[in-house]
């Protein structure tokens, strides 16, 4: 009888199914050989079944997208344990996002069958790491289904469009957040707070033997310790890996309308993109760019392999990498600056064993001038160079805390919607703070994504002393998310809230002059003011385009006096030194 009962445990304790009734999981993908890629409906209806079946799995339905649909995330903990900080104290957290461009659908199938697979036992269950995916996050994207959109890539049969519901690139939508899926992303990031991103792409541009290409967040702008363990370390463990299962890979080949034997830079993933954002938070991120002319199902096995690949990593570096995430941010703090703004070090290169095509230039029978086409019978192995490091050309001294008023909700929701950690004053409270104004900038002449960004700002710098009101905010740079206020409320930060149109109200001179009255007026102050006399004089003799403009003349004066409106390209975020 005890072997019989010890029997029963044993059984019993083989298995995590839930529900014992049979449930193919055979996906779209397998039962096309490789040629289709599953549906939104399929996608969520397969997770679902999985975690009913399966104890490791759970399927959540987290917030809004602007499809009306919900965003779900799917949690694979081995301890059945699907609270985060729980979960955090004993494993790391891998994030895979998938279908942010759902016509690039490879991370979609590739996750369904990395998923299925842990929890069937075709492939070790990790020990050391829990993962989590969205299965679909541009979930209108997905929906809206075709077989055309994708004009350069070799399958599958459909799938879904770039824009969202609203047509915005969610991949360049972190920042700003404009839709209710990067609000959404934002919630799920803050919950599961990942170790590892991945996020997964279909890439375009260039011909080249390679079916997968990788691109890791750039190195120097991760920084650090942390930085340098993605370069030197994690980066080369997974090509090695790769290359042991016959997989070449490569960095993602930033070349368009030329071939890439002349060589080759980094594409810097600024926070407007998913990997620029996640390293915000010292998340180590990559983007798989597979390659778009490679047949649908060799991308996918592709896919699913790197996936594989990164989580046997992760169980060997676990430790390391919990070590290095949590000493980044205390290294950044040490230092009195933090960069904005970068360029490529064209002093550093790599030698790539490249293996691409042989292309030339030749005419165009549709338009006569010069086109490029690859010749795929004629592979080559080059010694080629690729520029993989950048240097900051901007840094800021990292100030103690910002303070914004608290008119400014919508940049004060963006902040609090990503955890940053913030007080309110008490009471009316006089500071002495670094105050900005807008001295120059320029502005995007056409629309991107929803707006007309503003680039090339250049800021005028003093101190003074400030009156804030009770309920305005104050934002120490002593805490987690310190790099996303500094890159947001930075107003030369590429992708700052000023660049990104949050403070454009402020550009605009709401009051003016009627020029007949304010020409007695500025008579009268400049008969009070010989200073003010001589600086306009002495501006009159050097500027030949300002004497021959009696309206700037005009328009100058009433800058220089009390008439003048404080608020006008006066940036209204301040800085506590």
């Amino acid at each position: 009888m005890k072997n019989i009962v010890l029997l029963l445990i044993i059984l019993t304790s083989c298995t995590s199914k839930k529900n014992t009734s049979p449930i193919d999981f055979t996906t779209v993908f397998e039962t096309s050989n490789g040629k289709e890629t599953a549906t939104y409906a399929q996608t969520i209806s397969f997770y679902t079944s999985l975690a009913e079946t399966y104890s490791e799995i759970s399927i959540q339905a987290i917030g809004e997208t602007d499809s009306g649909k919900p965003l779900h995330m799917v949690t694979l903990n081995p301890d059945l344990n699907f609270d985060f900080p729980d979960i955090r104290k004993n494993k790391r957290i891998l994030l895979i996002n998938n279908g942010i461009h759902p016509g690039e659908s490879d991370g979609i199938d590739a996750t369904m069958l990395l998923f299925r697979d842990i929890v069937q036992g075709k492939i070790d269950m990790p020990k050391q790491t829990a993962l989590v995916t969205i299965p679909i996050y541009n979930v209108g994207g997905s929906l809206n289904r075709n077989s055309t959109t994708r004009t350069n890539q070799n399958g599958p049969k459909a799938y879904g469009f770039r824009g969202n519901a609203r047509n915005y690139d969610l991949n360049r939508d972190f920042i700003k957040s404009d839709t209710k899926n990067a609000k959404t992303f934002a919630k799920i990031f803050h919950l599961v707070k990942p170790d590892i991103f991945i996020d997964n792409h279909v890439s375009n541009g260039a011909d080249y033997q390679y079916t997968l290409t990788h691109l890791f967040t750039q190195h120097d702008k991760l920084g650090g310790s942390l930085g340098d363990f993605l370069h030197a370390k994690m980066m080369p463990q997974l090509e090695q890996k790769l290359e042991e299962k016959n997989w070449d890979i490569t960095p993602y080949v930033n070349v368009f309308n030329r071939t890439p034997e002349k060589g080759f830079s980094q594409f810097m993933d600024y926070p407007r993109y998913s990997t620029g954002y996640t390293t915000l938070w010292n998340t180590l991120g990559m983007m798989v760019e597979t390659h778009m002319l490679k047949p649908y199902k060799q991308r996918v096995e592709g896919t699913y392999e790197l996936m594989k690949s990164m989580i046997e990593i992760i169980e060997i570096e676990g430790d390391n990498i919990s070590k290095l995430r949590q000493n980044a941010v205390e290294e950044f703090q040490k230092s009195k600056t933090y960069p904005i703004q970068w360029t490529t070090d064209t002093t550093q290169s790599t030698t790539l064993q490249f293996k691409g095509f042989e292309g030339q230039m030749m005419p165009s029978k549709i338009t006569g001038a010069q086109r490029l086409k690859y010749n795929t019978t004629k592979p080559f192995t080059k010694d080629i160079m690729y520029r993989n490091h950048m240097k900051p050309t901007l840094e800021i001294d990292i100030p103690k805390a910002y303070v914004i008023p608290q008119n400014w909700w919508a940049v004060l929701d963006l902040l609090k919607l990503n955890d940053i950690e913030m007080t309110t004053f008490q009471n009316d409270t006089t500071l002495l703070v670094k105050s900005y104004k807008i001295k120059n900038y320029e502005t995007r002449t056409q629309a991107y994504e929803g707006h007309y960004p503003h680039y090339n700002v250049d800021l005028e710098n003093s101190e003074e002393q400030v009156t804030f009101s009770r309920g305005d905010y104050l934002i120490t740079t002593n805490q987690n998310g310190f790099r996303y206020i500094i890159e947001t409320l930075e107003p030369q930060a590429p992708d700052s809230f000023f660049n990104w149109n949050f403070f454009d109200t402020i550009l605009q001179q709401k009051e003016g002059f009627s020029p007949y009255v304010w020409e007695d007026q500025a008579s009268f102050i400049l008969e009070q003011n010989p200073e003010l006399e001589k600086e306009f004089i002495l501006k009159k003799t050097n500027d030949q385009d300002f004497a021959s403009n009696w309206y700037a003349q005009l328009d100058w004066l009433h800058k220089q006096s009390d008439h003048y409106e404080k608020a006008h390209l006066q940036y209204p975020v301040y800085r506590v030194q």
